[in-house]
């Protein structure tokens, strides 16, 4: 009688097939993902030190065309806050998803078919539907019915304006002005020309956060308070005085 055991099915079972064991050749999806990154880097002259450059030069860009920029100033119409050769980081989100400039904010925008082929830098002193008018008896600018101070940060010595103005902002415009008002070229110099002076929000690049240089003169930029204190605007504003002059 052959009394040599038999392998039952469970014994059967139990031994793993030829084509479960390993092999020592990885197959596609044993192969480590980021053998990619020294592959791209074999193709590139300088190797990985190129690629980390790349990698960095493209953040940057992308960084600059949806997020932030820098902005140099180039005059002194928003002195003293803002000074000629300072840099400031032009947050360009600040005003998507449905957000809007407020007044106070300062913008960089672009000034083309309305102040010249450049971009610009202002403060917002009006958003639509603001009735905006220079000067009452005091001599401060009066903004939906209320004076406005800006001691806080208008160039010493000068005025609130030596131009008389009193406009309504067309919806989807804003109004504004540089904080040294004896050297800024803005609203109040293109009040005759098409737009009357005020800007479409679409043309705004984005809101000016920080002065990010120089060193010593780094701050973060902050909407000042005079502006909180103006009361919405009324839909049934004034309309200006037709003729509005200097």
């Amino acid at each position: 009688m052959d009394t040599e055991a038999q392998p039952t099915e469970r014994d059967r079972s139990s031994r793993p097939a030829a084509s479960e064991e390993t092999s020592g050749t990885p197959g596609p999806e044993g192969r480590s993902r980021s053998a990619l990154v020294p592959r791209v880097a074999g193709w590139l002259p300088g190797g990985r030190v190129t690629l980390t450059l790349l990698l960095c030069l493209l953040f940057l860009l992308a960084l600059n065309t949806f997020v932030a920029r820098p902005f140099q100033i180039p005059s002194g119409s928003m002195e003293p806050g803002l000074r000629v050769g300072d840099r400031v980081l032009v947050n360009k989100v600040a005003y998507r998803f449905g957000a809007e400039p407020h007044r106070g904010d300062v913008v960089v925008f672009d000034g083309t078919g309305y102040f010249g082929e450049a971009d610009y830098i202002k403060r917002v002193v009006g958003v639509g539907g603001d009735r905006v008018v220079c000067c009452d008896e005091g001599g401060r600018i009066r903004v939906n019915g209320r004076p406005v101070d800006e001691s806080g940060f208008l160039f010493p010595g000068d005025s609130p304006s030596t131009v008389s103005f009193d406009v309504v902002v067309p919806d989807g415009r804003l109004f504004v002005l540089g904080d040294h008002r004896g050297d800024s070229s803005d609203s109040r110099d293109h009040l005759g020309s098409p737009g009357g002076g005020m800007i479409p929000v679409r043309d705004v690049i984005g809101r000016a956060d920080w002065i990010v240089w120089p060193l010593d003169h780094a701050t973060r930029l902050h909407r000042p308070d005079a502006y909180a204190r103006v009361p919405a605007a009324e839909a049934d504003a004034a309309h200006p005085a037709e003729g509005a002059h200097g």
